[in-house]
């Protein structure tokens, strides 16, 4: 019997969107008024309709995760009880709505966005591009999950136009920068997770405290212009290369429906210290598969199992200073890459700086992205009984830039 066989509803077995998910994002209908749902086969349910919980009419699901996990928790449940028990199909089948007659819409009031630089395999591709005579990875990268702070206010639904930014560059060849569109629009293939319930300023929040604070996970493509990142992150980082745009996906997957997912990460060698040593504890390494896809043709298999930080040891460094947690905060894995070629997560890494051009199937080759492409991440993750659950989407389509 596989998870979806007990429901009333006619689930295909191969749904990503069964009982073991049951994802929440934020939609509108034909009235324009936006509202939670959860995604279940090919339907939405209308949470608010079938509660009566004004906190499901807010247009966010902000309101809904600083009630905290007994409340996440006991929604689970309940929902889980409408859609097996038929009696409650009366109350609960109205209240469903096909997911293509819907709107989906930026489904949390993002507070801070942190992106960390979390896969080994990334990491060390680009030291071997960048630094060829020195060691791949930095002195720190083995102790510490490497982050920094992005820009929440330009976080956007799968299906946002990307316009390709423009600003400085400069190759060493050049005598000075020059100024317009990016010629080196990249993709960075991520796992994003979304903090519920705040945390005290002052008061760091330790490993075994993860799932009292982090409500879900999403698909996260965090673009990135590497020609303008490459001239301006000296020495303070990523700036405008990195905060025009970062999509994230409209589905976010309670944290509960990972418990088949969870896997041992790498062994780490040197040990880390000890706020961030899980070796006695339940590490947080996911088995998540993710799926790169341009202009509908699969180039990439990034692998999230093989993250060298997991999403409980980036929560733990965020605040092991005292940086408070806000419900609505979305931290991102930074780039998930593997060891073969056809794992990597960003086209730096498939064109190997440019010098390497992808091939495709119809001819034509990519280093970078071009006007027109169309980009589309997807991910599994292994389910109760031999099912997978679905983090839906991530897409985006390159526009030309909007010069100033």
């Amino acid at each position: 019997m596989t998870a979806n066989a007990q429901s009333w509803l006619d689930l295909p077995d191969d749904t990503g969107f069964g009982l073991g998910n049951l994802p929440y994002g934020v939609f509108s209908d034909a009235s324009g008024r936006r509202r939670t749902g959860v995604g279940i086969g090919d339907f939405v349910l209308d949470l608010h309709a079938v509660t009566g919980d004004d906190v499901h009419a807010t247009g966010s699901l902000n309101a809904f995760m600083a009630r905290g996990p007994e409340a996440w928790q006991a929604l689970r449940t309940e929902l889980t009880t409408w859609l097996t028990d038929a009696a409650h199909r009366e109350k609960v089948e109205p209240r469903l709505l096909a997911r293509t007659d819907v709107t989906m819409h930026l489904p949390i009031e993002v507070a801070d966005y942190v992106d960390f630089y979390s896969s080994q395999h990334h990491a060390e591709n680009l030291g071997r591009m960048f630094r060829p005579d020195s060691p791949p990875l930095t002195p720190n990268w083995k102790h510490l999950p490497i982050g920094y702070h992005g820009r929440s206010g330009t976080v956007q639904v799968s299906g946002t136009p990307v316009v390709r930014p423009a600003g400085q560059r400069k190759v060493p060849s050049d005598d000075a920068p020059t100024f317009g569109p990016s010629q080196r629009l990249d993709i960075e293939a991520e796992i994003g997770f979304v903090v519920g319930t705040p945390s005290e300023l002052g008061r760091p929040v330790p490993l075994g405290d993860f799932a009292d604070h982090v409500f879900g996970v999403c698909l996260v493509n965090d673009w990135s212009a590497r020609d303008l990142q490459a001239w301006e992150y000296v020495p303070l980082g990523p700036f405008l290369g990195k905060s025009f745009l970062t999509s994230v996906s409209p589905w976010v997957v309670p944290l509960a429906a990972f418990g088949e997912a969870r896997v041992n990460p790498p062994a780490r060698d040197p040990k880390p210290l000890p706020y961030l040593d899980d070796t006695d504890g339940e590490p947080w390494g996911l088995d998540i598969a993710i799926e790169v896809r341009l202009n509908g043709e699969l180039i990439s298999c990034p692998p999230f199992d093989l993250m060298y930080w997991t999403p409980a040891q980036q929560l733990a460094h965020m605040t092991v200073n005292g940086a408070s947690l806000r419900t609505g905060d979305l931290f991102a894995s930074g780039t998930v890459s593997g060891p073969r070629s056809d794992q990597r997560g960003s086209f730096i890494e498939l064109s190997w700086g440019g010098k390497e051009p992808l091939e495709l199937s119809d001819g034509s080759t990519r280093t970078f992205l071009e006007d027109g492409d169309v980009v589309t991440l997807t991910a599994t993750a292994p389910g109760a009984g031999g099912s997978r659950i679905s983090l839906g989407e991530v897409t985006g389509r390159i526009e030309p830039a909007t010069m100033p």
